[in-house]
């Protein structure tokens, strides 16, 4: 009787346990900075539905987070614009690592976007228009200041925004106050040209390459998000028209795993699913307020391995055969004591 209960449950119960340790692993969560909690919230990348406090309010000395980026070594990177700095966490488990950029280092000045480049260093807009205009450089593994990449006010710069390196290896700029992109030199910051014009009045903000090569830039002071032809710059269409699905106050647009494009709007307090190609509206993807968010921010997909456990294929053919091994030797004990 005791053999017949191990085979019927105890196995069963193991093959159970096995299919968890190969169950394929999360491709993304989507985090979402929420500046006026000091946070940084993580939701699951396909049904939106609140995960965790992945950077609890204020870890590390965070104070009003804008800019996030996953850096080459997966961890995640954080512009805390009210202290001036930016701060680095775990990519898995947003623990606090370190300020990877002091404040104020190098004339950091309220930080608003950043990106890693080709070169692997860190590129960071410093906005605060009394005394700085520019793009900051910091090397990418240490923190360390190297230079002021783009000058202040260089090639007419005024409150820089977001950035992004294009295909061609050089870097865009978005020019609040001038309702422009800027173009430089991806290797020397030198300026090449005003790359895209937005009407007068828009405030252009954060910026993004989409996967079909065009430039998509989201606009503050009109709630829509433009589309530029990214290789010429010539103004393709309003891809997403003022307020559609209840934008207000759009952040900076991303594209997702799945191809659709994500807004985050600042007042609107949610973030807002497109349809990738044609820029339709789909859905609230994550409603005002969900998971305690407030005052909606910049986003990031990354990959997050501590919702389902990492595939481990060789120690469950062991288990198994562990497993099977153990019902043969009760097999035969039952058989030499009957």
């Amino acid at each position: 009787m005791r053999f017949f209960n191990f085979c019927q449950i105890s196995l069963p119960l193991i093959s159970f346990a096995l299919l968890g340790c190969i169950a394929p692993k999360a491709n993304a969560a989507l985090l979402a900075g929420s500046y006026y909690n000091n946070s940084v919230l993580g939701y699951d990348e396909k049904t939106g539905e609140f995960i965790d406090d992945f950077v609890p309010s204020g870890s590390g000395g965070l104070q009003g987070p804008t800019g996030l980026t996953i850096g080459p070594d997966k961890n995640l990177y954080v512009s805390s614009i009210l202290s001036g700095s930016v701060q680095r966490y775990d990519g898995k488990t947003g623990n606090f690592i370190s300020t990877f950029v002091p404040s104020g280092s190098g004339g950091l000045d309220t930080p608003e976007d950043l990106v890693f480049g080709p070169d692997s260093n860190l590129y960071v807009t410093s906005i605060n228009s009394r005394t700085s205009n520019s793009v900051l450089r910091y090397n990418g593994q240490t923190g360390a200041f190297i230079n002021a990449f783009v000058p202040s006010g260089r090639g007419g710069l005024s409150a820089p925004f977001g950035l992004s390196f294009g295909s061609d290896g050089n870097l865009y700029v978005s020019s609040t106050l001038t309702d422009s992109i800027l173009r430089y030199n991806g290797q020397t910051g030198a300026f090449i040209d005003t790359f895209a014009t937005e009407k007068k009045g828009s405030g252009p903000g954060g910026l993004t390459f989409g996967p079909d090569g065009n430039l998509y830039v989201a606009n503050f002071e009109t709630s829509n998000i433009s589309r530029f032809n990214g290789k010429t710059g010539a103004f393709i269409d309003t891809f997403i028209p003022a307020g559609t699905g209840g934008l207000n106050d759009p952040v900076k647009p991303i594209f997702g795993p799945d191809g659709n494009l994500y807004v985050s709007g600042l007042i609107s307090n949610n973030v807002l699913r497109y349809d990738g190609k044609t820029g339709a509206f789909i859905d609230n993807f994550i409603p005002n307020g969900r998971g305690g968010l407030k005052g909606a921010g910049f986003l990031a997909f990354t990959e997050d391995s501590t919702l389902i456990p990492e595939p481990r294929m060789g120690l469950a053919v062991l288990a198994l055969g562990a497993a099977l091994g153990a019902s043969k030797l009760l097999r035969r004990k039952q058989k030499a004591t009957s």
